[in-house]
């Protein structure tokens, strides 16, 4: 039988408990690495019937990894590739993006007709509205808002304001948090944090690696493919 005084050495000890994990869950981060995962529904993506011929109902959804490193001030967003990914590689993009809050900037590689290219612009700017609805993702409470890209394409993204850098997968940013999950309103697009590690990304991971090759912006980017492809 549990005396009045064993009872209430069993409640502090409960309550000291629940106080140590409440503040490990409550830390704020401004640093770390965040594995992702990236679901593609291709039937959505590509709605040509030629390409209806390779894609079915059993190989429709290709997943694809990426890893976000980010400190206070800096952040990139990278393709973990896998070498056995064979000939359904080039349904999906794999582009490397780093941002630079400071000075409100981003370097872009992507991948375009068979090739890299280089793009440096400033980090864009979206009218994010922020609702009141939550969900869980990887142990964070993390709040939705809603970006409306025009007016046929709306993307959710959920951010975890404990993760305090602004940043998140694909180049999105702008929230007062890490975007932990990200999806188009089709549910065509979708990424979601499968694993958040607190460890700081070096300054050569967040410097990339553009060699001699030339540097566009998004804007000079666009000319060039509208003078060589038309449209």
């Amino acid at each position: 039988m549990t005396t009045s005084a064993g009872a209430k050495n069993i409640g502090l000890v409960v309550l000291f408990i629940w106080l140590c994990c409440d503040g490990l869950m409550g830390q704020y981060h401004d640093y770390g690495k965040i594995t992702f995962e990236r679901k593609t529904n291709l039937l959505k993506r590509y709605n040509d019937n030629r390409m209806k011929r390779f894609i079915n109902e059993d190989n429709k959804i290709k997943i694809d990894k990426f890893e976000l490193l980010f400190n206070d001030t800096a952040s990139v967003f990278r393709p973990i590739l896998v070498a056995e990914e064979g000939k359904m590689s080039w349904m999906t993009t794999k582009n490397y993006y780093y941002q630079y809050l400071q000075e409100k900037s981003q370097f872009m590689i992507l991948g375009l007709f068979g090739q890299n290219v280089y793009l440096k612009d400033s980090l864009p700017q979206r009218n994010w509205k922020i609702t009141n609805s939550t969900r869980n993702i990887s142990g964070y409470k993390c709040r939705k808002a809603l970006y409306e890209k025009n007016d046929s394409t709306r993307i959710y993204a959920w951010y975890a304001t404990e993760l305090t850098t602004p940043i998140g997968p694909e180049g999105y940013c702008g929230l007062p948090g890490v975007i932990l999950g990200l999806a188009t309103e089709d549910g065509g697009i979708v990424y979601f944090a499968k694993n958040i590690e607190f460890v700081k990304p070096t300054q050569k991971e967040l410097i990339p690696d553009s060699g001699k090759n030339k540097i566009f912006t998004l804007q000079q980017l666009k000319f060039k493919i509208k003078k060589d492809y038309g449209g």
